[in-house]
């Protein structure tokens, strides 16, 4: 029986010699590299808990009080290719015009861009960036309400690409400092 030839693995038939000029811009270095992100850091900055009226809100019994959200991106170039971004986020219990409770958190992450295209840049740092650090940010709100007594406040998905585009064309085409 003949022995069939072996094959060669993909890494020597990558650096097998071809005669051919590897394509212009691809590889280390080059303007054709594939973007990346990657999370080098997350943390808290800042978190603030407030219960203004306990004990008397929490022996009150349940309640359905209004919740007030409001939601920013912060982000500034720290580096070459590095970003810090903050997601700054802030809630407010209100029933009978009393506050219930306030929690506050700017929770950030350096986050590290590189090879991507100047034009899709600010999208990525305000969009993606924010995109990753959410789920955290959420389960530290969570827990510092049920921290404070409350049921955890659990906020819903955001939407950052809509929060991107109602800041405007002119913040849109500003560049990330």
């Amino acid at each position: 029986m003949a022995k069939s030839p072996k094959k060669k693995s993909a890494a020597a038939a990558a650096n097998a010699p071809t005669g051919a000029a590897p394509a212009p811009g691809v590889g280390p270095g080059g303007n054709g590299a594939a973007p990346s992100l990657n999370v080098l850091a997350q943390y808290v900055k800042d978190l603030s808990f407030e219960n203004p009226n306990a004990p008397e809100s929490l022996a009150a019994g349940p309640k359905n009080p209004q919740i007030q959200i409001q939601i920013n991106v912060n982000a500034k170039k720290i580096g070459e290719t590095e970003y810090e971004v903050e997601l700054d986020l802030d809630a407010e219990a209100i029933e009978d015009e009393k506050v219930v409770f306030k929690v506050s958190l700017v929770y950030a992450g350096m986050m590290r861009l590189q090879n991507v295209p100047e034009q899709n840049l600010q999208a990525i740092v305000l969009v993606e960036c924010p995109r990753i650090l959410f789920p955290f940010a959420r389960q530290i709100i969570a827990e510092a309400t049920r921290n404070g007594g409350y049921p955890p406040l659990l906020l819903e998905p955001i939407d950052f690409m809509a929060l991107f585009q109602q800041k405007g064309a002119s913040q849109q085409n500003a560049p990330v400092s």
